[in-house]
């Protein structure tokens, strides 16, 4: 007989279980749901019903790089054990390649139903968090980054180059990996000043100014305090104003100029992507 899809859905949503055991189950009980839950159960597949509500507080972010596209996923788990579990591992990456493959570009029923046959044999709750999918463009240069001391920070750069080939230069793509690893480093918030909202600036510089209402200074001067502050501030939270995590002589802006002179190219930054599981 035939098993409609929304059946088998609506089986794994009840149960847990994997969408093919969902389907093999209903095809066994001739389409009797209560049977076939009944089946998942016996067979022990059902058991992520009983484990939904446990916090997924652990996991890893995973990013791969292919055909022209970077794909980044964020799964989350029960213990950090798992996390480094191989086949944990491996199926982030089927995910990531999965999302590619298929144009992909956020959290789906296909991408979380993956999860489901390895957290029922390993029996520990998972959830698929979040999936992103980048285009490089042609004549761009890109890198990623996982930090490898719990693979909970994951970082994408794609940085364009005019002329193009220039983006297959060796000082321009370490340049780039450089920079995944000074984002993860000192997390900035924004990339330039213009991305900063206007709002948020008048409120920072609502408080420098109250801080230095009381200095006995000409308001001149108190002016020109209150816009070093907000200088110095945005310059902490903007990545293309912090210092270089390798050269702590230049902004990021510089030293991407300095790199791009030495290349013979006017580098241009295109896209930042900082995750951090949970966050």
């Amino acid at each position: 007989m035939e098993i409609k899809a929304t059946d088998v859905k609506a089986l794994r949503d009840r149960t847990g279980a994997g969408m093919m055991e969902c389907k093999k189950a209903l095809e066994e009980a001739g389409g009797d749901a209560a049977k076939a839950e009944k089946l998942l159960k016996e067979k022990g597949l059902a058991a992520l019903e009983k484990r939904a509500g446990r916090i997924t507080g652990e996991g890893r972010v995973f990013i791969v790089a292919e055909g022209g596209k970077i794909a980044l996923c964020e799964i989350t788990c029960e213990t950090d054990f798992v996390a480094k579990n191989e086949e944990f591992v491996a199926l982030g990456e089927s995910i990531c390649k999965a999302a590619i493959k298929k144009g992909y570009t956020s959290v789906n029923d296909e991408l979380s139903g993956m999860l489901s046959n390895l957290a029922t044999k390993i029996r520990e709750n998972m959830t698929l968090k979040r999936v992103l999918v980048l285009d490089i463009p042609a004549g761009a240069a890109a890198a990623k980054y996982v930090h490898t001391s719990d693979w909970k920070t994951g970082v994408i750069v794609i940085v364009g180059a005019d002329p193009a080939g220039a983006a297959d230069n060796p000082l321009v793509k370490e340049f780039v990996y450089d920079c995944c690893l000074h984002i993860a480093a000192f997390t900035p918030l924004y990339n330039t000043r213009a991305d900063v909202d206007a709002a948020y600036i008048a409120e920072q510089k609502d408080i420098f100014t109250k801080q230095t209402a009381s200095l006995d200074k000409p308001d001149k001067v108190k002016e020109g305090i209150v816009q070093g502050k907000i200088n110095k501030h945005l310059a902490e939270i903007c990545f293309m104003d912090q210092t270089f995590v390798k050269d702590d002589k230049l902004t990021v802006a510089k030293k991407m100029e300095e790199v791009g002179k030495a290349a013979g190219a006017k580098l241009t930054l295109l896209k930042t992507v900082l995750v951090r599981v949970g966050e």
